[in-house]
């Protein structure tokens, strides 16, 4: 029996994702629960499992397209167990002892739907029957002299000097005495509306500039528009040029450069990841009043603090680095200003104070921003922390964030110093209140004691919600992250 899994809902309302890499081609036998596309969401790369056994039939869906929920995307032979091979085989309206549920009812449907030919187009007429339109032949003129007709008539030449000795022979015949048209000198161009040369003995002709077939107010048009009639194909009667092959050729000359410009543009469509960045940006910058402080500190002991943490057992397996002491300073300032780690809600015009941390870390990824957090980080000990930032930022780096990991944060770090950066002015995730800039230790000169020193010094750059967090308040989580920091 055939059936089609469906771009499922992976969570929090999403509407689509993009196809990014199959494991799978027709003719794999797969099994229950077996990984067999990665998609990305809004938010993150996600792995779909097959809920069945069977033989891959056909991939609905090629790698970089764009599928919204619900439609088909591989389509599976399943291998029916037990039962005779007519009740395998058996379709209908009858469940199979609940076997089948909705998904395989609306499969069941659109299979049906596929047996039913579609309806002619409008207007459509089957061939022979009475009004069916009659094929398309090549249009004639209908009336001798219009327009120019190849190895047919030729315009009769107009009164001149050198015209005036024209035998009679060579004006237009009539349509009953239409002579079979001479064999075409490759080395003359035929110029319509000019005589025609019959016989050997007619003089030489001076090869003419070539006529565009074009009435007075056209060629005035294309003067004004500075179009060469000569270019132009015309589409008009018999080859004539008209109105809209001018507009056609204006357009061109215009586009021309245009074009030369867009191709060394190159244009990257927005979707995915970068896609839900920058919506969620947007609503944040234009919703929530951002106001950002600066702070210089001297982190020279908190460099040492991290050395010395390298070389306890605690700490043999995991990463340290600076930031596990950003953390950790943050998580005590949330505690100490709780304000600082809230929210505020709109809909209910009341601000939620978070009791706990979830701790968000922005990573930067092949695919955008992502700012998954660590659930309940104030209640990690320190070598606790630095193992789960260390799993953040691996998952992360591996595109393999999920959306619920990136759900439910209260306050955020960006580490912008491992850019080489000193600081910024971060824009808040949508629905937190504050979010700390971590710039780039370095070593520069501070007063110590009174006298100059070199230091390792670095620049902390807090962004907060004024409707949530005032000056103050900012100022003090600022001033404490910072003087833990110092020391």
């Amino acid at each position: 029996m055939r059936r089609e899994f469906r771009l499922p809902d992976v969570g929090e309302g999403l509407t689509e994702a993009e196809i990014v890499r199959w494991h799978v081609r027709p003719g794999d036998e797969v099994k229950v629960n077996q990984i067999v596309v990665e998609i990305e969401t809004a938010k993150s790369i996600v792995e779909l499992p097959i809920p069945w056994d069977g033989v891959v039939a056909d991939l609905l869906a090629e790698e970089g397209q764009t599928v919204d929920v619900g439609v088909p995307v591989i389509a599976v032979d399943t291998l029916e167990e037990g039962g005779d091979a007519g009740e395998a085989r058996q379709e209908g309206g009858t469940a199979r002892e609940g076997r089948e549920g909705p998904e395989e009812a609306v499969a069941q449907e659109a299979l049906a739907e596929d047996l039913v030919p579609n309806p002619p187009e409008e207007g459509a007429v089957e061939p022979g029957a009475h009004g069916s339109p009659a094929p398309k032949e090549k249009r004639q003129a209908v009336l001798v002299g219009y327009g120019v007709k190849a190895g047919a008539t030729r315009r009769r030449p107009r009164r001149t000097p050198a015209s005036a000795t024209t035998p009679a022979s060579a004006t237009t015949p009539t349509p009953a005495t239409i002579p079979a048209p001479p064999v075409a000198d490759p080395a003359r161009t035929v110029v319509p509306g000019e005589p025609a040369v019959a016989g050997p003995s007619a003089a030489p002709v001076t090869p003419a500039r070539v006529a565009a077939l074009a009435k007075p107010p056209v060629r005035k048009l294309a003067k004004d528009l500075g179009v060469d009639l000569t270019t132009l194909t015309g589409t008009g009667p018999q080859g004539s040029i008209t109105r809209e092959d001018v507009h056609a050729a204006a357009e061109s000359a215009r586009e021309a450069p245009r074009e030369a410009v867009l191709q060394e543009e190159e244009r990257v469509p927005v979707k995915g990841v970068r896609k839900m960045t920058a919506q969620a940006m947007v609503g944040s910058a234009f919703t929530a009043p951002h106001v950002t402080e600066f702070l210089q500190v001297d982190v020279t002991e908190t460099m040492a603090a991290v050395r010395r943490l390298r070389e306890l057992p605690d700490f043999a397996e995991v990463k340290v680095s600076p930031l596990l002491l950003v953390a950790k300073a943050v998580l005590v300032a949330a505690a100490r200003h709780p304000m600082i780690n809230s929210t505020w809600d709109e809909a209910g015009q009341e601000i939620v104070v978070k009791r706990y941390v979830n701790l968000g870390i922005a990573a930067a990824t092949p695919r955008g921003l992502l700012v998954p957090n660590i659930k309940n980080a104030h209640r990690l000990t320190l070598p606790e922390l630095a193992r789960a930032l260390g799993e953040l930022a691996e998952t992360a780096r591996a595109g393999r964030t999920q959306p619920a990991e990136m759900a439910g944060g209260t306050i955020t770090i960006t580490n912008v110093g491992v850019f080489g950066v000193d600081t910024g002015t971060p824009i808040l995730n949508p629905g937190e209140s504050a979010i700390l800039a971590f710039g780039q230790v370095r070593d520069l000169p501070w007063v110590v004691d009174g006298e100059l020193a070199v230091r390792k010094v670095t620049t902390l750059a807090v962004s907060f919600d004024h409707r949530v967090v005032d000056g103050e308040l900012g100022s003090m989580f600022l001033r404490d992250v910072g003087a833990m920091l110092e020391d």
